[in-house]
């Protein structure tokens, strides 16, 4: 968790993917210089790591909705039947023969975040490393289900985090962002749980997560606004508390082109 009088430097240094140093999951900086953060991973007799141990916690797994039982396809499949019985069609002509099996398939996959292991998301990239400036990663594609009429939105995740004592490697954070992306979902909510479990594993100092989204549900039926969009935010830690270190996250994603989703 964010460490209470905290005072982020302001000398403007700080680590994004395409033009600063970043951090890959075999630990080396993108400088090409060789230099390997400080690793050590502690093993259990199991030969689970102790990271692999906290993030398989049930109270972990419950606070962040990542242990839902499998998927039970043939109850999908019946339901789909269902409706195309209910909207006109029928079920058992040539096209449609197999689609209660195909949806069943799209939506084990569209849903599988809350059956993600986070251990493997993760996969002991994390690194001990002296680093307390800005690391940014922008840019993240995400798409994802809404909750309300089970229509997909989809945009780009911006993400930002100063380190306490470790780092995470650059690939891991759009898979974190997958995780909660690739669930039944509210942008509100999905923005919110990517900041608070970014928070919770590396114990950063603070946390920035933008997100910008289109949504199919005011699209394609209701309003049918093409070209409207939404923009949602989550600041924990040095980031809600100081305002210039917010202005500085604003200005790299407004500088990257930010609200790519709306193009």
């Amino acid at each position: 968790m964010a460490k209470s009088g905290f005072s982020p430097k302001s000398n403007g240094k700080y680590s994004e993917n395409g033009n600063g140093h970043g951090h890959d999951s075999d630990g080396r900086d993108h400088e090409g210089n060789g230099a390997a953060h400080e690793h050590a991973i502690n093993v259990n007799v199991h030969g689970e790591t102790e990271l692999d141990a906290q993030l398989r916690d049930e109270e972990f797994l419950n606070r962040f909705e990542l242990n839902f039982p499998e998927v039970d396809r043939e109850v999908i499949m019946t339901a789909v039947r269902n409706i195309l019985f209910a909207v006109g069609e029928d079920p058992d002509r040539e096209g449609l023969l197999a689609t209660p099996k195909r949806v069943a398939g799209a939506y084990a996959e569209l849903l599988s975040g809350y059956r993600m292991d986070p251990a493997e998301v993760i996969n002991n990239a994390v690194f001990d490393v002296e680093y307390d400036d800005m690391v940014i990663v922008r840019d993240i594609e995400y798409f994802s289900l809404c909750e309300h009429h089970m229509l997909p939105f989809m945009g780009h995740a911006h993400v930002a985090y100063i380190p306490g004592e470790r780092v995470i490697g650059l690939s891991k954070i759009p898979r974190i962002v997958d995780m909660f992306s690739r669930r039944l979902q509210v942008q509100e909510r999905l923005t919110r749980q990517i900041a608070e479990f970014i928070e919770t594993v590396l114990g950063a100092k603070g946390v920035a997560v933008m997100m910008d989204g289109v949504h199919m549900c005011s699209m394609m039926r209701g309003v049918g606004k093409l070209h409207s969009g939404m923009s949602t935010s989550a600041f924990l830690g040095a980031f809600k508390t100081d305002r210039t270190l917010r202005q500085e996250f604003m200005a790299h994603v407004q500088r990257a082109g930010g609200d790519k989703s709306m193009m």
